[in-house]
């Protein structure tokens, strides 16, 4: 007979004397030489919102969309899917390290159009990312590759991540003109009067509509005019697009991305489900490049797919499938649709609203610029000391740029926001 007797193994636990504990921090030092690094302006901010107890404050900071109630809604049709994996997903395993091909497909599709004509040509490959942002720095990385000499040109402003996703590899950073602040607008012929001094080979960073921070969208005919000044200097156009829907359209807000890929040999794109899907937390983003032949896009692939190498296996399935769900069924599409509709009308309407409630308070034309926008942010054109004085004496938190995220106003707070501008614009 045999028997089988468990045993256990106990673990000694080892008391340290304090001098045997300096010791060994004397030879661990790795952090020795560190400084504490500032907190992140507008994650900061936030900070100081929440530790805010005054009953009145508002959060017009950081750019997550916010119902009229305040909250940051997760979308009926984001349930409705959610719930249709759980009854029917079967696998937890990895899905491939380009992503989910559906996915991707799908993606293509809402970006370009299903008929566009590179994807009838093949010149498109894309990666599934997790988030827009993992997507800006394979393309940054993806440039270095393809040119380290390339300077990366950003507008002037831009979101304020834009500079450490895209710079931190290491390619030259320049800024070309895009808005005006005493005119509040963009500024199209100094746009491209400073893009003058770009080299064959640079990158122009565009983004494809809702322009994070002044809320200021190229025209189309202002697309058409980069369109042909990229095909004439040798410009190759990275199109950052974030609010597809949040502005005219899913078709119109893609319709300059559209025109660029129609009329230039090479685009690369990044995209965000974080925005028009309300998935901000599960990190959906996607890197396309558009190349000048269906052999050139497959090298492109194969880069692409070693830089993501070096910071993860696989991109996270859950986010990617919610989206993919939602656009393959047409029921979940078709409430998507007017989920982001009413996303749409309300930005729109909170932007006319503000307009009004400033002009009856005496001051139009300083604020009228806000109605003519798009998207979630815009300036107020107020001064840092301004914007200090709002979070200080009214608690009213925003970007020391007097950039606000439209979507935090409703209702309940757009007389006191007004109130409380007007206060600080009588006092300065």
């Amino acid at each position: 007979m045999v028997t089988r007797t468990a045993t256990r193994t106990a673990t000694r636990i080892v008391a340290r004397t304090e001098s045997e504990i300096d010791v060994a921090v004397e030879r661990f030092q790795l952090c020795r030489t560190l400084k504490p690094l500032p907190n992140d302006p507008l994650l900061g901010l936030s900070a100081l919102f929440n530790a805010d107890q005054r009953p009145d404050k508002i959060d017009l900071g950081v750019g997550v969309y916010k119902d009229q109630s305040g909250a940051a809604p997760v979308f009926k049709s984001v349930k409705s899917a959610e719930h249709k994996l759980w009854q029917t997903e079967t696998t937890k395993a990895y899905i491939p390290p380009a992503g989910d091909s559906e996915f991707i497909q799908q993606i293509e599709f809402l970006l370009l159009g299903q008929e566009h004509s590179t994807l009838q040509q093949r010149r498109v490959r894309s990666l599934q990312t997790p988030g827009g942002s993992c997507a800006l720095r394979i393309a940054a990385e993806f440039i270095q590759r393809c040119n380290p000499a390339a300077t990366l040109w950003l507008s002037a402003p831009t979101w304020v991540n834009h500079q450490p996703l895209l710079g931190r590899v290491g390619l030259p950073i320049r800024e070309y003109f895009y808005y005006d602040y005493q005119s509040n607008q963009l500024d199209f012929a100094r746009l491209l009067d400073s893009l003058k001094a770009a080299s064959v080979g640079d990158v122009m960073l565009l983004q494809g509509c809702c322009h994070n921070p002044s809320g200021d969208d190229l025209s189309p005919e202002q697309w058409q005019q980069l369109a042909d000044f990229c095909l004439d200097r040798g410009l190759v156009p990275l199109v950052d697009i974030a609010y597809q829907g949040f502005a005219r359209g899913l078709s119109e807000d893609a319709s300059g991305l559209r025109l660029l890929c129609d009329q230039l040999p090479e685009v690369l794109i990044t995209a965000s489900c974080s925005k028009n899907f309300a998935l901000y937390r599960e990190r959906v983003g996607n890197f396309s490049v558009v190349a000048a032949s269906p052999e050139k896009a497959d090298h492109a692939l194969t880069q692409a797919l070693d830089i993501i190498r070096g910071y993860y296996f696989v991109p996270a399935a859950h986010g990617a499938q919610v989206v993919k769900t939602i656009l393959q069924d047409p029921e979940l599409r078709t409430g998507w649709l007017q989920e982001l509709s009413s996303v749409r009308t309300r930005l729109g309407e909170v932007r006319q609203l503000l307009v009004n409630r400033f002009q009856e308070a005496g001051c139009a034309d300083q604020f009228a610029h806000i109605a003519k926008q798009q998207g979630m942010f815009s300036f107020l054109g107020l001064t840092p000391t301004q914007v200090n004085q709002l979070r200080q004496d009214y608690s009213i938190y925003m970007a020391d740029s007097s950039r606000i995220n439209l979507s935090g106003i409703n209702p309940s707070n757009i007389n006191y926001l007004v109130k409380s501008v007007n206060l600080v614009l009588g006092s300065a």
